[in-house]
């Protein structure tokens, strides 16, 4: 199976190095590895370019944006970016981070998943993190739930959710709309990556009620977007940030903000997130 990797990179001068480094590395290599240089300060496309040299498989594209960090929207813009470039040629393609390592069977282990199951949309491993000289789960997301940094989706469900959307929440409605065409969505635990980089790291202030904004523009409805807030909150260990959420809920149903999806999509992942909060009651 041929597969296209696509990193968004903003001052990853630190990091982007392990990253290809570890994805040259793989036992079944991708056709394509394209870094979208994000607006850097940093030696970010020069480290891009030395591997280039090397590798024909990577490409750089430059693209130019605001400096400022919010979640979802920049990321995602510089990864459309990249997709412009690289054509249809493909069975799966990849979103990845520039902080990451991959172990060397990920994308021969992701690509069995593939050839397993004709039904197979999307495919990830789990994220860790360092911690006192230890690799551990970075425990911010359910076990059934690929990490937006590293999502592997094959061409023909990358086609019909649409691609990826410009917005927080991005990494949630991809595989809402997964289960809405009926595609399975399949997490591999054997499958650890190494993230260098704490999520969110990078987020500044103005970004705090996006994660409001995003429930709502998922179509959660108040409730469970107050249930969402109260869990992702004391996962994140700020009890505080919940507020936060709700307001930025808020704010968006007061501004009459588009929704991500159709109403009928909506009304889909309210009955769908229903039955999983009830799975775990009961």
């Amino acid at each position: 199976m041929k597969y296209y990797i696509i990193i968004p990179a903003h001052n990853e001068e630190s990091f982007l190095s392990l990253t290809l480094q570890s994805i040259i590395e793989q036992t079944v290599l991708p056709t394509k590895i394209v870094v979208v240089n994000d607006n850097s300060t940093d030696k970010t496309a020069e480290i891009a370019l030395a591997f280039a040299e090397k590798n024909r498989t990577i490409t750089l594209v430059n693209k130019t944006s605001e400096a400022i960090h919010l979640p979802g929207s920049k990321v995602i813009q510089a990864f459309n970016k990249g997709l412009e470039t690289v054509g249809n040629d493909y069975d799966f393609i990849v979103k990845a981070d520039a902080d990451l390592i991959f172990p060397k069977n990920y994308f021969e282990t992701i690509i069995n998943h593939f050839k397993s199951d004709d039904t197979i949309g999307m495919v990830g491993g789990f994220a860790y993190i360092e911690k006192n000289n230890d690799w551990i789960l970075e425990n911010l997301t359910d076990k059934d739930h690929i990490r937006g940094a590293f999502k592997a989706y094959r061409k023909e469900t990358f086609k019909q959710i649409g691609g990826l959307k410009p917005a927080m929440g991005w990494d949630t409605v991809d595989e809402l709309l997964c289960k809405f065409y009926n595609w399975k969505v399949v997490t591999d635990q054997s499958l650890k990556v190494k993230h260098l980089k704490p999520t969110g790291a990078n987020y500044n202030k103005t970004a705090r009620y996006k994660q409001g904004e995003a429930f709502y523009s998922l179509g959660y409805g108040f409730i469970i977007t107050a249930i969402a807030s109260a869990k992702l909150a004391m996962m994140k260990k700020k009890p505080l940030l919940f507020l936060d959420y709700i307001k930025g809920f808020w704010k968006a149903k007061s501004a009459k903000k588009p929704l991500l999806i159709s109403h009928e999509q909506a009304k889909f992942i309210r009955n769908y997130r229903w039955e999983k909060m009830k799975e775990k009651l009961f």
